[in-house]
This record gives C-alpha cells, sequence and structure tokens, in this order.
C-alpha cells in the first residue's frame, strides 16, 4: 500500500529526493562519512550551498540586486526578523510604522510579535460573504499607509485554507510570507522587497529558512538587530555568520534539483492546480462535504473541508489512515479535515483520497 502524507507542515517531500539522501546518508560524495558531518565552511560544502542558491535563483527567476539567505528560526524567527531589519534600512530612513495585513492565523501571529519593533497599521481583511462564506478583501482594495516603512501579508494562509494571489499598489516594499507557497508557481520576485519561508512545506525539512531580500532593505549596522537575525550579517557571511543547518541546507538542494528536472515552477503550477480543482471539484459537488471558503480565494497547498455530520470525524481520520492516507485532521483553530497537497504531493494522491472520501460518503452517509 503506498502511504500519502498530506501533513501541513513538516510536509511530505519528493520521493526521489529521500532516496538519494538514504544513499547518501552515510558516505556522502565518497568522503567516508555524512554531509552532516562535515564542516560547513569546507570546500565540499560550500559548493553545495552555492548550487542551491544558484539553482533557487533559476527556479524563481530572482533579480541580481537580491540576496538570498539560508537562516534560522522558521517564520516565526523572521515575524522578529523584519521588522527589525526593515525599520533600520537605508531606504527606510525616518520611517517607524508599517502596514501589517491579516489574512489568517498566521498573519496575525505575525502582527503580535511585530508590534514588539515598531508601530504597527493593521488592516484585518477578513470577512464572510453573502452566503456566509470566509472570505478576505482584494489586495487593490487595502487601505495602506503613504508612508509606511513596508507592507508585510501572507498571500497563503495554511491554517484557514485563504489563498490570494494579487499585490496592492504601493510604494512600500512588500514583504511577503511564502512558507506555504514558494515554488508552488511563478512569482515575480522584483515586485517584493523581502520574500520569507520556512522550509518545512515546499522547500526541504523544517530548521532551515530562506529570506530573499532587496538590498536597499539591509539594515545599516545596528548592535540592536540580534546578530543571528540580521540580514546585511547574513548576506555578508554567505548565510555562514554561525553554523546553519547544514543538512537541511543539502536537502533543500536536492528539492530545488528536482524541481528543475521536473519542468520549474511553470510545471508544478499546472500540477498544482490539477490536484487542488481535482479536491475542491469532488468536495462541491458532495453534500457530504463542504469547503467555506470563497472560490475566489481558496488555496491551492492547503484545502480544509468538513463532513456534514461531525461525529464522524475521528472515524474518518482513522479510516484514511488505515487506508494510507495521513495527517488529514484539521487544524485545532479551525476543525475538520485539511489536505495539504504541496509540491511534493503526486496527483495519484489527491486521487487517492477522493476515492476514499466517495467509499466514506458511500458507507457512512
Amino acid at each position: 500500500m503506498t502511504t500519502f502524507n498530506f501533513c501541513a507542515g513538516p510536509a511530505m517531500l519528493p520521493t526521489a529526493v529521500m532516496q538519494q539522501a538514504q544513499q547518501e546518508f552515510i558516505n556522502w560524495q565518497q568522503q567516508g562519512c555524512s554531509v552532516m558531518e562535515i564542516s560547513h565552511r569546507s570546500k565540499p560544502f560550500i559548493k553545495v550551498a552555492a548550487e542551491a542558491e544558484q539553482d533557487l535563483r533559476d527556479l524563481l527567476n530572482i533579480p541580481a540586486n537580491y540576496k538570498v539567505l539560508f537562516m534560522h528560526g522558521g517564520g516565526r524567527g523572521q515575524f522578529s526578523a523584519v521588522p527589525l531589519n526593515l525599520f533600520n534600512a537605508n531606504a527606510n530612513a525616518g520611517k517607524t510604522n508599517a502596514d501589517y495585513v491579516i489574512s489568517g492565523a498566521w498573519s496575525k501571529a505575525a502582527v503580535e510579535e511585530g508590534h514588539k519593533y515598531g508601530k504597527l497599521n493593521v488592516l484585518d481583511i477578513r470577512h464572510k460573504t453573502a452566503e456566509g462564506l470566509r472570505s478576505i478583501t482584494a489586495p487593490e482594495q487595502w487601505q495602506l499607509n503613504s508612508n509606511a516603512a513596508f507592507v508585510h501579508c501572507c498571500p497563503n494562509e495554511t491554517v484557514d485554507g485563504i489563498e490570494f494571489t494579487g499585490l496592492p499598489q504601493t510604494d512600500a516594499p512588500i514583504v511577503a510570507d511564502l512558507s506555504s507557497t514558494i515554488l508552488s508557481r511563478p512569482i515575480d520576485v522584483s515586485r517584493y522587497g523581502v520574500i520569507y519561508a520556512g522550509a518545512q512545506k515546499n522547500i526541504g525539512p523544517s530548521g532551515l529558512t530562506l529570506a530573499i531580500v532587496r538590498e536597499d532593505l539591509l539594515p545599516v549596522a545596528n548592535a540592536a538587530i540580534p546578530a543571528v537575525l540580521d540580514y546585511r550579517l547574513a548576506a555578508e557571511n554567505d548565510s555562514m555568520f554561525n553554523t546553519p543547518p547544514t543538512f537541511a541546507w543539502y536537502l533543500a538542494g536536492l528539492v530545488f534539483k528536482w524541481l528543475k528536472q521536473q519542468g520549474g515552477v511553470t510545471e508544478m503550477a499546472t500540477r498544482n492546480q490539477i490536484k487542488a480543482s481535482l479536491l475542491y471539484d469532488y468536495i462541491d459537488k458532495s453534500d457530504f462535504y463542504s469547503n467555506d471558503v470563497a472560490k475566489n480565494y481558496r488555496s491551492w497547498m492547503n484545502v480544509p473541508f468538513f463532513l456534514a455530520d461531525e461525529r464522524l470525524n475521528d472515524m474518518f481520520v482513522e479510516q484514511a489512515q488505515i487506508h494510507g492516507l495521513l495527517a488529514l485532521k484539521g487544524h485545532r483553530m479551525v476543525g475538520g479535515m485539511r489536505a495539504s497537497i504541496y509540491n511534493a504531493m503526486p496527483v495519484e494522491g489527491v486521487q487517492t483520497l477522493v476515492s476514499f472520501m466517495q467509499e466514506f460518503e458511500r458507507v457512512n452517509g
């Protein structure tokens, strides 16, 4: 029986990547030891790091005036890093406030942390439609501060299953938490000031965080910024001011190569749209299951759904696991079920899920 892991993160990795890592685990590149056991400053690992950065630049077509940083701390670390760095950037001289947009649980958490470091103009764009569906205000309608140092948003909310792809018209740098959508489709990096992403969804294992930072937003020297969160220090030291998460970096590099072999982010977008449509279409046709997000803002990556009879929830999760469908229980803040279908999830995984849902509905509906 094939197992499909629908966990929201740490999420499944491509099978080919895991197999390669397994083969190289003890004796990497004939070094006589694991990649986990060599110095991050050794020539073999520096080559790994350089190739990972270049492959990522190729995949996202990252302009030359952006720094690619491999950092610690996950998305929550960046909730602190962003205001600490950007309130101190040359481009933001004299600007002491920022716009923060709340579209769900993670952007709300960013607001809670950001309040520690500056004055925030908070826009809660969540609302419900006339039909009672969860929705958000379109980016072109956001009421932004004309003198903001930056605008922070989370285009895909992993918990809420809400996603938007448009960006507001603003002169302020846009900072985006792309933890759950990075590499899932093409994006224009030049429209952002900073992109950050925890690795554990579409990049690699947890413990690594990417930050893609426009050079003019690097901070001036400031002793108040913790060294481990300082974009300038990270850039000046090739992300090796301190020992980086080397194994996670190595695995991310393998994922980037796998993505290029698959056809890059354009091919991923095609696959991801097929997977999401397959699942949403079935849910919409069923009276047994439902999704409560307005169609214009449904996430490609994280699909929450509910059973009409919630007394069947535990049975659904237990039987799904018996059939090799893992981690379908919804987030505690939302309830119900959630299927996270990142890049590594094949179309066959979603087809298997839908087949199981059909049979469960036939027996219990």
